[in-house]
């Protein structure tokens, strides 16, 4: 019996489809794409995510963080999508689920980034919205976290818009821009969803 290296699999053909946008695991031809908007988009990014390695942007590491996320499809343990604008189908930005776990819990937790000439377009909130459909529905989860840093207005506002409450606070929860940040936590329960 061969097994196929891992370099072979991919996420599933999966498309979730909203108004303006619509969101799909990332493939290995999306890589430009996706580089080109992150490096256009660095400035409005980093403050508020983990240090960018000094590889980030080229088409190895893309390749890696795709066969990472088909993975992590296969074994259950999250799953990420890209944003695009419907009609256009130009990349705007990334969402996902990751450390899913399941047993008693049934829970994952949501992170998102969107391009600077995406931001507050609403392209972000509907993408989270098709994540918890997909979270609540498919998956069968019973609870979304997130987590956003206390100065990001945007963000919070965000998870707020589509339905998590704030749960509490955290010290030095994640290391973003190179510093141990505190950070605001957010939840959404199944039963919260209204879809």
């Amino acid at each position: 019996m061969r097994l196929l290296p891992v370099s072979l699999i991919s996420p599933p053909a999966i498309r979730l489809d909203g108004e303006a946008v619509h969101i799909r695991p990332a493939q290995p031809r999306d890589w430009r794409d996706w580089a080109d908007l992150r490096e256009a988009s660095r400035d409005f990014l980093a403050p508020w995510e983990p240090t960018w390695p000094a590889d980030a942007l080229t088409r190895a590491a893309f390749i890696r963080r795709v066969r990472r996320q088909a993975a992590e499809w296969r074994d259950d343990e999250g799953y990420s999508f890209l944003i695009f604008e419907r009609g256009t189908d130009a990349l705007v930005g990334g969402i996902g689920l990751s450390n899913v776990r399941r047993g008693v819990a049934q829970m994952g937790t949501m992170g998102y980034w969107v391009g600077k000439p995406y931001a507050r377009r609403g392209y972000t909130s509907e993408a989270a919205r098709l994540v918890l459909g997909f979270a609540f529905g498919q998956m069968g989860l019973h609870r979304v976290e997130a987590a956003c840093l206390p100065a990001n207005a945007a963000s919070r506002g965000l998870l707020e818009k589509v339905g998590f409450q704030r749960e509490g606070y955290a010290r030095g929860y994640l290391r973003i821009d190179g510093r141990w940040a505190d950070h605001v936590l957010y939840a959404i329960l199944r039963d919260d969803w209204r879809g």
